[in-house]
């Protein structure tokens, strides 16, 4: 298993990182590895991965793992409500990146998966600009429209301005 990185800019790091003051130049067995891109990387654009919290919280262990307790409990509260909120009415997707984004300021793992969104969300705006998926979906939308219009032209020929629920036949 190799350590380096075919792609220059990329680092790899410990998951687990020691005390503030511990050489960071050794990697314990057993440790994971995560490759990380570089600050100001010109070819992406990307930022740095990892943790976003103050120097001061880093500096200490406990208080680091406490930070990162509740940065996962308030960002779970959010993505919480987003999924209660996917059958209701409301924005629920809405609510889930918002708590997937609370994550990635401290986990690398969310930070990944957002970039992983953003990147389909991206692709799929691209595809749906192109000209011959935009006319397909005109054309469908216009075919749908008009099936509802002529559905409700018949209910309204046969029923008139009655509500459903109130026909009496």
């Amino acid at each position: 298993m190799h350590a380096e990185s075919d792609e220059r800019g990329d680092v790899v790091v410990p998951t687990a990182t020691a005390d503030a003051g511990a050489d960071h130049g050794k990697v314990e067995s057993g440790a994971h590895l995560v490759r990380v891109r570089k600050a100001g990387d010109e070819r992406t654009g990307t930022a740095e991965l990892g943790s976003r919290a103050p120097g001061f919280i880093k500096a200490s262990r406990p208080l680091h793992l406490s930070w990162q307790v509740g940065v996962f409990i308030v960002g779970l509260a959010v993505v919480g409500g987003g999924v209660v909120l996917l059958p209701l009415p409301g924005p629920g997707w809405l609510i889930i990146f918002g708590g997937m984004a609370i994550w990635a300021t401290e986990f690398v793992w969310a930070q990944l998966v957002l970039r992983w969104t953003k990147r389909k969300v991206t692709e799929a705006a691209q595809k749906a600009m192109d000209p011959k998926v935009r006319r397909r979906n005109i054309v469908l939308t216009s075919i749908g429209v008009a099936l509802l219009a002529a559905a409700a032209a018949v209910y309204l020929w046969y029923f008139g301005w009655v509500l459903p629920w109130n026909i009496d036949r």
